[in-house]
């Protein structure tokens, strides 16, 4: 005689509505304390671009929040005004040079020593990898000095480049670290399988570890164009007539310390494009905190 088949549970639609309204109701105290954090991390950049398109007149006589009762008092004339400055286009362009040439330099040389510490054996690799883990702990404003009259004999000071290389060479520690921690994690039998093919170390670099190796290297590039975009003690050591935007900022700060329709709308421009280039690639952030943590 055959076994009677189990009787089929039918779920109750009653339960997973009252299952969602029960996560809904736990979940509230955490969503309204994240968007009053949100709303709290976004009220100084929305302050700071309507003041940046108030008159000098109107903001004076008033805060920045009166733009809700009178909004035909926006005006883009001050944007107009500073990218026809000459000094503005200047420092803007020697910071891109300083941020986009540190950050190439520091990923290449970076994945390049990342790859080695993890896949080749060489004599004192272990040893030199502690010494990188070292370097991370030391102060920058340590080499400050020291730095400074290297780069006064070797004809560095006051140059894009030598701010650039200054930047590079105090964002490697990690770079190193970071990569080197994230190749480890990678297969072994895939490498493996390329060198019995017939690839050598430098196919295996181009061809495996570097698409492999893509979300850990997008976001140390992200980090390291972040920290040297918004720099301002570095540039101001090694820098006199080579200003980056925080520098001309700050510059302007001291010689006209009322032209809020400069400071303003040239402050916003410098925030705005770190906060784009956080905003578009915010996902490589969590990948790269967490690159190498599990193996």
């Amino acid at each position: 005689m055959a076994a009677a088949a189990p009787a089929i549970e039918i779920p109750n639609p009653g339960d997973a509505v009252s299952a969602r309204i029960l996560r809904a109701i736990t979940r509230t105290p955490i969503n309204i304390v994240l968007v009053v954090l949100g709303a709290a991390w976004l009220v100084p950049t929305i302050g700071l671009f309507i003041t940046s398109i108030l008159p000098a007149s109107a903001d004076a006589s008033a805060g920045w929040w009166q733009i809700f009762s009178h909004p035909s008092l926006a005006t883009w004339s001050n944007y107009d005004a500073l990218f026809h400055n000459s000094g503005l286009i200047t420092a803007l362009k020697t910071t891109a040079y300083i941020a986009v040439g540190n950050t190439a330099l520091v990923v290449i040389l970076g994945a390049l020593a990342g790859y080695a510490f993890a896949w080749l054996d060489f004599p004192g690799r272990d040893w030199l990898f502690i010494g990188v883990i070292g370097l991370l702990v030391v102060p920058l404003q340590m080499a400050l000095i020291p730095m400074f009259k290297l780069y006064d004999t070797f004809g560095l000071f006051d140059t894009w480049y030598g701010i650039a290389l200054f930047h590079t060479a105090f964002g490697l520690p990690f770079a190193v670290f970071l990569l080197r921690n994230f190749f480890a994690g990678l297969p072994k039998d895939i490498l493996e399988s390329a060198r019995i093919d017939g690839a050598n170390e430098i196919v295996i670099f181009l061809r495996l570890i570097l698409p492999l190796g893509l979300p850990a290297i997008a976001s140390l590039a992200i980090f390291q164009f972040l920290w040297t975009w918004n720099d301002l003690l570095v540039a101001l050591t090694f820098g006199q007539n080579t200003t980056p935007i925080t520098v001309w900022i700050a510059g302007q700060l001291r010689e006209f310390g009322t032209s809020i329709d400069i400071i303003a709308p040239a402050s916003f421009i410098s925030l705005v494009v770190p906060l784009c280039v956080f905003l578009a690639f915010q996902r490589y952030f969590v990948q790269g905190l967490l690159a190498g943590s599990v193996k």
